[in-house]
């Protein structure tokens, strides 16, 4: 039922939850129209474009703006009160007929822009959530994150390496094992290695031209790689989304540009750029030392297993990636790939806090 014309959402939205969601639902579904200010500060971890992206990805149909607030919260204090509502009537200069907050603020937000106050869920009894209890346990809080969130949160783990090395071996027994931790984990997905369903693709048509082509028959052109990349990219942002807060990948679009150093001797400037534009936060380079060569008809490189073992390894140093070197058998290089992870899942994400907030009078004692 629409009973105002122009509605306003206001928050930092550090980072977006199901609560604010709630919160943006409610307000649009009374008023002719809705505008969403996200309130950010340079001491945050998440930047301003993200978070505006983030709500107008969830609320396509609602005005989502964004604007900087580096003024610290000070519900008592009028002069504070007037420096945010300068910031915040220079971003929404529209009238605005009612403010919808889940906040004790709202009614004084409200006066200030002349507007009714209307309170949603203020125990949040709806979505037990908050932005403070996101930012200290995002696993626990999980569940109440949208898939563009989690694909920004999700810790994500790449196992790479040379031909025959084990590599989709050790990243399929590594999401089993998170996803049998259950819980949140459950959803652990895997990501495939792109290039070798393109590999495949690529031989079957060479051969129904040519019924005895065979793998070694097949060249490479360098425009091929970026494609590679770019749907390497694509299929783990997907399975990011919506997947678990540690997603385990089978190669990624940094291994791309080492494979093209590999067929054709020279690095591919845009394979990197693409490379470039997603965060990784941990890689586990299989050894080849120990490990059969397994001609699978789709690999033709046993010689050059130790050249592309080193170049792996000299390139994730040079660019300053976090990685660990996966040597023994099966088991042992579970083992290890496990405490690499759990360790990389205990730092936690560290968020930077905001700028602090005083919302209660002070008092005094006698």
């Amino acid at each position: 039922m629409t009973r105002f014309g122009h509605g306003l959402v206001l928050g930092k939205f550090y980072p977006p939850h199901a609560g604010h969601h709630h919160l943006v639902r409610t307000a649009q579904n009374q008023c002719a129209r809705l505008t969403v200010l996200v309130c950010a500060s340079a001491v945050e971890s998440i930047p301003l474009t993200t978070r505006v992206a983030w709500m107008r990805e969830t609320h396509p149909d609602v005005e989502v703006v964004g604007t900087m607030d580096e003024i610290p919260v000070d519900l008592c204090d009028p002069a504070i009160w007037d420096a945010h509502m300068a910031i915040f009537g220079a971003a929404v200069p529209d009238r605005v007929d009612a403010v919808f907050t889940s906040e004790e603020y709202g009614a004084e937000l409200a006066r200030r822009f002349g507007a009714e106050s209307i309170c949603v869920d203020p125990k949040r009894t709806r979505f037990p959530v908050s932005g403070t209890a996101v930012r200290q346990d995002p696993v626990g809080c999980w569940e109440f994150l949208d898939p563009a969130v989690r694909a920004a949160l999700a810790r994500r783990v790449v196992v790479l390496g040379a031909e025959s090395t084990g590599t989709t071996t050790l990243s399929i027994d590594l999401a089993a094992h998170y996803r049998q931790r259950g819980g949140v984990w459950a959803a652990t997905a895997w990501v495939a290695e792109y290039g070798r369903e393109y590999s495949e693709q690529k031989l079957a048509a060479a051969q129904v031209a040519d019924p005895t082509a065979t793998w070694p028959d097949m060249s490479f052109s360098s425009g091929e790689f970026p494609v590679i990349a770019r749907r390497q990219d694509a299929n783990e942002q997907q399975a990011a989304r919506s997947g678990a807060p540690v997603l385990i990948c089978d190669t990624d679009s940094f291994a791309t540009g080492i494979w093209h150093e590999r067929y054709l001797g020279t690095r591919n400037a845009e394979v990197e750029r693409i490379a470039a534009r997603t965060r990784r936060d941990l890689y586990l380079l299989t050894d080849h030392v120990g490990v059969p060569f397994d001609d699978d008809g789709l690999r033709d490189g046993e010689h050059l297993r130790p050249w592309m073992t080193d170049r792996f390894r000299e390139e994730l140093a040079h660019t300053g990636r976090r990685f660990r070197i996966m040597r023994g058998d099966r088991a042992t290089r579970l083992t290890a790939a496990v405490a690499a992870v759990d360790e990389l899942l205990a730092e936690g994400w560290q968020f930077a806090d905001p700028l602090p907030e005083n919302i209660r009078p002070a008092t005094s004692s006698g």
